[in-house]
């Protein structure tokens, strides 16, 4: 198999097992795609302050770094673009929210509604963020210790922590404390997406 036909599964593994061409072939398989999301979305304004490719470059650490840090993983058969995209996303939003920051407001300097107009444009992808954050979540899930997961996975499911704690048979302290322990962890992984 030619690198330009090996999947997005064996190019991680590569990486991860030190190849040098790994992130070349994976940069090079989506850059374009990448460019293109953020061209599009930060028109107006916000690309008077944000250049493409700085999103891009900073998608690329993000998901390199969080690679090598083993926190993604690619299916059988799946590609990366889902999980780039929604790091695209969030970053251009980073961004705006951060250019709509106080004296950086880029509405003093201008009436353009080109941001909002665009980061509205996302909201589709709302089903694509909801399948990494599951995704997400499963990870962390199969990390967990199998008492915790159960306290867990019955919390998703809706039930007040007192049901929990007799369900699992802990106190409410030590189910509330692996909910907290859970939280923070995946509020680490989300924030770093950011």
């Amino acid at each position: 198999m030619s690198h330009d036909e090996a999947s997005d599964r064996s190019l991680v593994r590569r990486f991860r097992h030190g190849q040098a061409d790994a992130p070349t072939q994976l940069y090079l398989r989506y850059a374009q795609r990448l460019h293109a999301l953020a061209a599009k979305q930060t028109s107006g304004e916000l690309a008077r302050r944000v250049e493409p490719e700085d999103i891009v470059q900073s998608v690329f650490r993000t998901f390199f770094r969080r690679l090598a840090a083993g926190n993604y993983d690619v299916p059988d058969g799946e590609e990366i673009w889902k999980l780039l995209l929604v790091i695209a996303l969030n970053k251009i939003r980073t961004a705006g929210n951060f250019h709509k920051a106080a004296k950086r407001d880029m509405r003093r300097t201008s009436q353009s509604d080109a941001l909002e107009a665009g980061l509205e444009a996302t909201s589709g992808t709302d089903e694509v963020a909801m399948t990494v954050l599951r995704l997400v979540v499963d990870d962390l899930l199969k990390e967990l210790p199998e008492s915790h997961r159960k306290m867990v996975e019955l919390r998703i499911e809706g039930h007040e922590v007192a049901e929990i704690a007799e369900e699992v048979g802990r106190s409410k302290r030590s189910v509330e404390r692996a909910l907290q322990e859970f939280r923070a962890r995946l509020g680490a992984l989300i924030h770093e997406v950011d």
